[in-house]
């Protein structure tokens, strides 16, 4: 279907869905007013059809994608700063709809396409909402990482953490609550078990959270991978959680721990990359298959120039080590997005601790936020470029299920170790 619209010296064409405008030098002043109005009504209802129709495909596109195995990414847009805005800064990014981003740059406009986008005006239960099903799937025995990206600055630890205050909690705090009221509607159907590590990666070592101080420096934490690919820290004090207020209690004492400081980009700066891990072991109550979950929660440090943040001495050296492991996890988001034989995985711990999320058995989320401003348009296409990238990585995620024979075998087995009886019925 071909229509041809005249109004107001514009050429206005419809084909199968698509505007097309271009100016001419007639006019339309013979034109009655209600032709007009039609004209109107009739090309705004092409352009909400043509943007509807965008958008739901744009959606099922990513449906079949995440089926396939893809890395799930988010874009947050954060509001523009105090700071952004006294330097005079313009808005250069901005959300086109709920899949694209839009950033304004020398050359024109460049569109970016993700699997969620949410701009400053959403708040942090919208960009929970998609992850609840992330979660089920760590109690359902899927290993599961959620982890936010993005310069310095863009608002990581806010989506992630929250406000200091917690009157607005991020992904992490939200999960601890979410994963106790599944565990509770589940309660009569299967028997749980919750135990988590937190850890920060601070200067390319690796530390303890649980514990502070000259024992925090002591104490050797390595990463290490089960025969299924599953990674963990050998060395870290795990500790068990019976409710969503003690797992709080935790991360409170966790973030306590943590290396903060103020910058000229950010005023409480996160100064290591930090690393929660929750295992959710469950017995079925009908069958008595067991199956173990691990959830991955990661707030990466910001990328950082050092002309920008004003970082010196230790803040320098801290900021390199953080430049160098972004660096390496970018080597290894090149590599899997690529299909490169050799993934370098060992080039950095931090890629280490991240292996079975990137190219492993993980269902993986990544949220990558940025700036508004035009004052960080470099930083803010450096990371959305990084982003696309890891979009195209797949992963083969795979549930961790052991029959009720085996399980109660690996219970002998390590009753035997420990030197406890074991009863004849157990064998």
């Amino acid at each position: 279907m071909f229509v041809v619209y005249v109004f107001r010296g514009v050429l206005i064409h419809s084909t199968l869905g698509c505007l097309t405008i271009c100016s001419l030098s007639c006019t339309v002043s013979s034109i009655p007013c209600w032709q007009l109005k039609q004209v109107r009504e009739e090309n705004r209802k092409v352009v909400e059809n043509y943007t509807s129709e965008r958008t739901m495909r744009k959606k099922y596109y990513n449906m079949v994608e995440d089926m396939k195995g893809k890395i799930r990414v988010f874009c947050r847009i954060r509001p523009m700063s105090r700071t952004e805005a006294a330097q005079g800064g313009a808005i250069a990014v901005g959300r086109l709809d709920d899949y694209s981003v839009t950033v304004e740059t020398s050359r024109g406009p460049r569109e970016f396409q993700f699997d969620r986008v949410f701009s400053g005006e959403s708040s942090q239960e919208d960009v929970f909402q998609d992850t609840n099903r992330l979660i089920q799937s760590a109690i359902d025995g899927f290993n599961v990482c959620i982890f936010a990206y993005g310069q310095t600055g863009s608002g990581k630890t806010f989506t992630m953490v929250g406000d200091r205050d917690q009157r607005s909690p991020g992904i992490m705090p939200r999960a601890f609550n979410a994963v106790f009221d599944i565990l509770q509607e589940n309660a009569t159907k299967f028997d749980f078990k919750v135990s988590v590590y937190m850890l920060e990666l601070y200067n390319d070592r690796l530390q303890d959270l649980f514990v502070s101080g000259a024992e925090a420096q002591s104490r050797r934490v390595e990463i290490k991978r089960n025969r299924k690919g599953l990674v963990f820290a050998q060395g870290a004090e795990t500790k068990e959680a019976s409710s969503a207020g003690e797992l709080f209690a935790m991360f409170q004492q966790a973030c306590a721990n943590r290396h903060n400081a103020a910058t000229k980009m950010n005023v409480e700066s996160s100064r290591s990359h930090l690393i929660i891990g929750i295992m959710v072991e469950s017995r079925n109550l009908t069958n008595g298959s067991v199956s173990f979950g691990k959830l991955s929660l990661v707030d990466l440090a910001g990328s950082e120039r050092a002309a920008k943040t004003g970082a010196k001495d230790d803040q320098l050296k801290e900021a390199n080590s953080i430049n160098k492991s972004l660096s390496a996890l970018g080597d290894v988001i090149s590599a899997l997005s690529s299909d490169l034989p050799h993934i370098p995985y060992r080039n950095s711990k931090l890629t280490q601790i991240m292996q079975d999320s990137l190219g492993g058995n993980a269902k993986t989320l990544m949220v990558v936020n940025v700036s508004p401003s035009d004052c960080n348009l470099d930083e803010t296409l450096t990371s959305l470029i990084y982003a696309t990238r890891v979009k195209t990585i797949t992963n083969i995620a795979q549930r961790n299920l052991e029959s009720k024979e085996i399980a109660q075998l690996k219970e002998v087995i390590m009753k035997l170790r420990s030197g406890q009886p074991v009863e004849d019925e157990e064998v």
